[in-house]
């Protein structure tokens, strides 16, 4: 006889929490991402990557080791500090200097931005009202933006975290079917590779202090660097 076991997550989401979460980390969330690479279209362009395996371990290595993984801890510190002026502004501000070339710090700041004016219209609160006013025209990254956001709508930290890097997963694997190309299952199979690494990567950055935050990615930084000068590009990163 088979026996299937079902395990229940431990952290269940109130309904409108939920609803919230799924909207911000869904693809037609307008804030603009389906335009980057995150320095994947470079890899495609070099020969480096040709097939879904290829995709996955680039996009593990965001989510690792690279700038996935910046945001990621910025995120939960950002989240932490949410009621907390003075503390979130200054994780503001480190997370919008935090990027290894231009091209990866418009796409973080950009869809910060376009994540922020979205919000304060379809689901406007006093504390995105609050630093938008004080953060005036500064650059803004997309992982605290949307920190503040949960933390503002009570949507608790851990799977705030899990959908903050499934998004960025499914972004990047969405890129890599475009740009290899691969069949949207070869897509579906990176995603559910990428899955079984990202608790392990949500659990690291729930106890990383931010003074050991940093990234082991070189190739990943230079195929960022080298992106701005593709002589092709469909992708703004």
């Amino acid at each position: 006889m088979t026996t299937t076991t079902i395990t229940t997550p431990t952290t269940m989401l109130a309904d409108a929490a939920l609803n919230r979460l799924l909207a911000w980390t869904s693809p037609s969330y307008p804030v603009g991402s389906f335009t980057y690479s995150h320095g994947l279209e470079t890899a495609v362009e070099d020969g480096r990557i040709t097939t879904a395996a290829h995709v996955t371990a680039y996009v593990e290595a965001v989510l690792a080791r690279g700038g996935g993984w910046i945001d990621a801890v910025l995120f939960v510190h950002a989240h932490r500090a949410a009621h907390d002026d003075a503390a979130f502004d200054a994780l503001a501000e480190l997370a919008a200097a935090f990027r290894g070339s231009s091209e990866t710090a418009l796409e973080s700041r950009q869809q910060g931005g376009s994540f922020l004016s979205v919000t304060r219209k379809a689901w406007p609160h006093p504390a995105l009202d609050a630093f938008a006013a004080r953060n005036g025209d500064h650059p803004m990254a997309h992982a605290t933006v949307m920190a503040l956001a949960c933390a503002a709508h009570a949507i608790p930290l851990e799977p705030a975290l899990h959908g903050w890097l499934h998004s960025t997963a499914a972004n990047l694997v969405s890129a890599g079917v475009r740009l290899v190309p691969l069949g949207q299952t070869d897509g579906q199979l990176a995603l559910a590779a990428l899955s079984h690494a990202i608790p392990a990567i949500a659990e690291k950055a729930l106890v990383t202090p931010l003074e050991d935050l940093g990234t082991a990615a070189p190739d990943l930084e230079l195929a960022s660097l080298s992106h701005e000068t593709l002589y092709t590009r469909l992708f703004r990163s």
